[in-house]
């Protein structure tokens, strides 16, 4: 279905056709008339089909068409809260793009950098805020943000949100949020636990699901090579050979094993660049940025740094470590073969992680194609005592850093009548 078709105003249409939109996804043509009628919406799409643009539109037009006759200073009217600064960084360039013809004015905050600018952006007035958790709730506690004149709140990413620790957060901003208001909920997977949380945030919801629960896109071929741990880093450099894999999204389970893969690489003249949650913001931005631009050719990331990277036409992910969590592996691939385009996702995989291949292989219903030509296959000869040592040393890095990426991410109305459902 076209745009045209979906009862869009002519500035936002405008803006879409500038950025080459034309046809829209299905989470799309199914939510946003939705949404555009003030329903609440539980909405379930895997990555990569347009989530961002299935409730920043309407959302955008909805506010538009209230407030173009509203000279006073702009007020909070729409919250989007989702758990990485990279992810909300994103969400905030796709608005600038979709409202450029319309009165909008919207702002993001995140941790990791100083308050200031953030803070004198919204002084001079906001209708759509993207936010992390942790410093939203700082924000609101210093009397800078009041969620008072909010009427339409999203939850983006909910499944990840949970992953990270934010449960407490999203309760005390549940109890900060006016009852009255439009709710979106949406997740790339929904567990038992995400489908409760809905149930305390959406008032006779609309369910949304454009693809079964936890599958990947279709248009990604999956692939794995089969091979031993101290094999790994001559497997990827055979993979980096073929000059057919242009850009490579490459996955580390630990910010450890981040750099010193980008080190190994860097060694045999790839330009890489790693982003990790030790990393300060602007080195993270830096890196995507020439990333993007394609003067990078690897960008090693974990999980939770990779989370809202949307890059047009990347074609190949790599999974150096498999992930241990199944619905991991499907947010990962998904960075590639992005709305309806090609993609290769390409998992290296040790004897301790053909358990997770299985695991994967069970949730997405489909059988990962294995790569035969295969210089370093995987052998059953068992580690040596001290590969079995780097191999506890590593098993205890991942306990060190899941930890700390908890404690991080921890418990670290004036109505409207016209805004009124």
């Amino acid at each position: 279905m076209r745009f045209e078709e979906l009862g869009l105003i002519p500035p936002i249409l405008k803006a879409l056709k500038a950025v080459n939109y034309s046809e829209a996804t299905e989470i799309q043509e199914k939510a946003i008339p939705l949404i555009l009628k003030r329903r609440d919406i539980l909405g379930s799409a895997q990555t990569g089909t347009g989530k961002t643009a299935a409730f920043a539109i309407p959302i955008i037009q909805l506010i538009h068409q209230i407030e173009s006759q509203n000279n006073g200073r702009a007020q909070i009217r729409a919250l989007i809260v989702t758990p990485t600064r990279e992810l909300a960084i994103q969400i905030d360039e796709n608005i600038r793009e979709y409202s450029k013809y319309t009165i909008i004015k919207h702002n993001v905050i995140f941790g990791g950098v100083k308050q200031g600018k953030q803070v004198s952006s919204l002084r001079n007035g906001v209708h759509i805020l993207v936010a992390t958790p942790g410093r939203l709730l700082d924000l609101i506690s210093q009397g800078i943000i009041s969620l008072d004149t909010v009427k339409m709140f999203v939850l983006d990413e909910a499944d990840r949100m949970l992953d990270m620790g934010f449960i407490n957060d999203i309760k005390k901003l549940l109890k900060l949020l006016p009852k009255k208001r439009q709710s979106l909920f949406f997740s790339a997977t929904m567990p038992d636990n995400i489908v409760k949380l809905s149930n305390n945030i959406l008032d006779d919801p609309i369910k949304i699901e454009v693809s079964p629960v936890s599958s990947a896109a279709e248009t990604i071929q999956q692939y794995v090579y089969y091979t031993n741990r101290t094999d790994k880093g001559k497997l990827l450099l055979h993979i980096l050979d073929d000059r057919n894999i242009e850009q490579v999204l490459l996955f580390s389970r630990t910010k450890h094993g981040a750099d010193r893969i980008a080190r190994n690489l860097k060694k045999q003249g790839i330009k890489v660049e790693a982003i990790h949650g030790d990393k300060a913001q602007n080195q993270r931005q830096k890196a995507l940025k020439r990333f993007k631009e394609g003067s990078v050719r690897v960008l090693v990331a974990t999980d939770i740094a990779a989370r809202g990277i949307d890059i047009d036409k990347l074609k190949h992910v790599i999974n150096y470590d498999v992930p241990n969590e199944s619905e991991t592996y499907v947010h990962r691939i998904g960075r590639s073969g992005r709305a309806g385009e090609e993609g290769v996702a390409i998992s290296i995989c040790e004897p301790e992680e053909n358990a997770h291949i299985k695991d994967i292989e069970r949730l997405i219903n489909k059988k990962i194609s294995i790569i035969k030509d295969n210089p370093f296959p995987q052998t059953d000869k068992p580690m040596t005592a001290a590969e079995k040592k780097e191999w506890n040393k590593e098993k205890q890095r991942r306990k060190q850093e899941f930890f700390a990426n908890r404690k991080k991410s921890g418990a670290g109305s004036r109505s409207n009548g016209r805004y009124r459902r």
